[in-house]
């Protein structure tokens, strides 16, 4: 498992759905990135100039977020992204 440092969140992507919504079968080549994704990990929060932590906003593991479409780091640990 990852651990984060400072202000940094582990992010697991959530796949893109196969179907449109009237039922059509999306190819890879039509899907778009993920944007919304699963927390696996929340760190501690930023660390401010007078040497205190503000906290992170977001609520913790297993939270569903919304993210920036080429925001972040991929990282790939035991062969998943």
């Amino acid at each position: 498992m990852l651990k984060p440092l400072g202000d940094r969140v582990v992010v697991k992507a959530v796949e893109a759905e196969q179907t449109s919504r009237g039922g059509i079968v999306l190819p890879d080549t039509a899907k778009e990135r993920p944007q919304t994704g699963e927390v696996l990990a929340v760190g501690p929060g930023k660390t401010l100039d007078n040497g205190s932590v503000a906290a992170m906003e977001v609520l913790g593991r297993w939270s569903r977020v919304v993210y920036s479409k080429y925001g972040g780091t991929e990282v790939k640990v035991g062969g998943e992204e």
